[in-house]
């Protein structure tokens, strides 16, 4: 019987190691309602609003050319980035504290877009996999981006997701 159980052990590590999937832990306070923004495809461009000298008020994504519902809030003109045909977000760190402060979304092209104001304690989130990219987000808001979780995978071209 042990093993088996071994053996299930080993087997499930294998996997864990070689997951396309993989998330990182949720970052801010955690108080309002919550959001997740998923789409079909890639992410080809990402919005973020923000008042000056504050924080990440809301943000939206677009997956081909359908965006997505705005979780947060809106506030004077959003900043943008648009993203190439094989370019994908492979990093996202910032600051929080009780809001997101700030927040950073770098692509494997080097390019970046950067929304809020840099205070509070740091985050870095990544892939586990190395051809993963940012697939979806989740978290939540009241005021602004309360808490933020993303989720990573590799890009599966067959089902365009």
């Amino acid at each position: 019987m042990r093993c088996i159980a071994v053996l299930a052990l080993l087997a499930a590590c294998v996997w864990a190691e070689d997951s396309h999937y993989s998330f990182s832990p949720s970052v801010g306070s955690g108080s309002g309602s919550s959001y997740s923004i998923t789409g079909e495809g890639r992410i080809t461009a990402i919005r973020a609003w923000e008042a000056w000298g504050n924080h990440v008020y809301g943000i939206q994504f677009c997956y081909g050319s359908v965006w997505s519902e705005i979780a947060g809030y809106t506030y004077n003109q959003p900043v943008e980035i648009k993203l190439f045909e094989d370019e994908k977000i492979i990093q996202v760190s910032g600051k929080h504290a009780h809001y997101i402060q700030s927040m950073i979304l770098v692509t494997n092209k080097g390019r970046s877009l950067q929304v809020g104001q840099p205070s509070g304690n740091s985050f870095n989130m990544y892939p586990t996999h190395p051809d993963a990219e940012l697939r979806f987000i989740s978290g939540r808001y009241h005021g602004g981006l309360s808490a933020f979780q993303a989720h990573w995978a590799v890009l599966d071209q067959n089902q365009g997701w």
